[in-house]
C-alpha cells in the first residue's frame, strides 16, 4: 500500500547509490546476496536479542533489496536476477520472525507462527497471481519496473518493514505486532484472492 510511495520519493537516492555501485563494477546479483546475507546476519542479532542491532542490519539489508533494481536497470534486468531477487527475499522475511521466537519460544512462538502462516498466505497468493498474469501478458501499471507482475495489498514491504522496526525497537510487544500484522495480511490474502477471481476468470 506505501511501496508506491515509497518507490517515488526514494528513486532518485536509488539511482544515485546504484551509479556508484556500478563504478565500483558490483552488479545487481552481488548486491542482493549482500542483502540476504545482510539480513540473515539480523535475524541471528535478534535471536541473541541483539534487537537494536538486528534494526540496523535490517535497515541496511533492505537498502541493498531497493538498490538491486536500481543497478539492475542500469545494465540489464534478467529473469535469473528477478528470481533471485524475490526468493530472497521471501526467505529474508520469514527469518525475522523466526528470530524473534528463537529468542523467547516461551512467549513468542505462537504470534510467530501465526505471522509467518500469514506470509505464506500473502506470498502464495502475490506468486501464483504473477505466474498467471504472465501466461495471460498482463502488466502491472503501479510497478512497471518489476520482473514480474506485482499485484500490491495492505502488507507490501514498506508494511512489513515497518512492523520489523517496531519489533525490534519494542520486543516486549512482539505478540501484538505479530498478531496485528497477520490480521492485515489476511486482509491482503483476501484482496489478492478477490483480484485473481475477478482478473483470471
Amino acid at each position: 500500500m506505501l511501496d508506491r510511495v515509497a518507490n517515488r520519493l526514494l528513486r532518485p537516492s536509488l539511482e544515485c547509490g546504484a551509479r556508484a555501485l556500478l563504478r565500483a563494477r558490483l552488479t545487481a546479483n552481488a548486491v542482493t546476496w549482500i542483502g540476504f546475507a545482510l539480513g540473515v546476519a539480523a535475524a541471528c542479532a535478534i535471536a541473541f536479542e541483539a534487537y537494536l542491532t538486528g534494526l540496523a542490519l535490517i535497515v541496511v539489508s533492505r537498502m541493498c533489496d531497493g538498490l538491486d533494481g536500481a543497478l539492475a536497470r542500469l545494465t540489464q534486468p534478467t529473469d535469473r536476477g528477478a528470481f533471485l531477487d524475490i526468493a530472497l527475499d521471501f526467505l529474508f522475511y520469514a527469518s525475522i520472525p523466526l528470530a524473534f521466537a528463537v529468542a523467547n519460544p516461551a512467549d513468542r512462538a505462537l504470534p510467530a507462527a501465526t505471522l509467518l502462516a500469514a506470509f505464506i498466505g500473502t506470498g502464495s497468493s502475490f506468486l501464483a497471481y504473477a505466474v498467471f498474469a504472465e501466461r495471460r501478458g498482463l502488466h502491472s501499471e503501479d510497478y512497471p519496473n518489476k520482473g514480474f507482475y506485482f499485484l500490491g495489498g495492505f502488507t507490501e514491504a514498506s508494511e512489513t518493514l515497518l512492523c520489523f522496526v517496531l519489533m525490534c525497537v519494542l520486543p516486549e510487544r512482539f505478540a501484538q505486532w505479530a498478531y496485528g500484522f497477520a490480521a492485515l495480511c489476511a486482509l491482503t490474502i483476501v484482496t489478492r484472492f478477490a483480484a485473481g477471481w475477478r482478473t483470471l476468470d
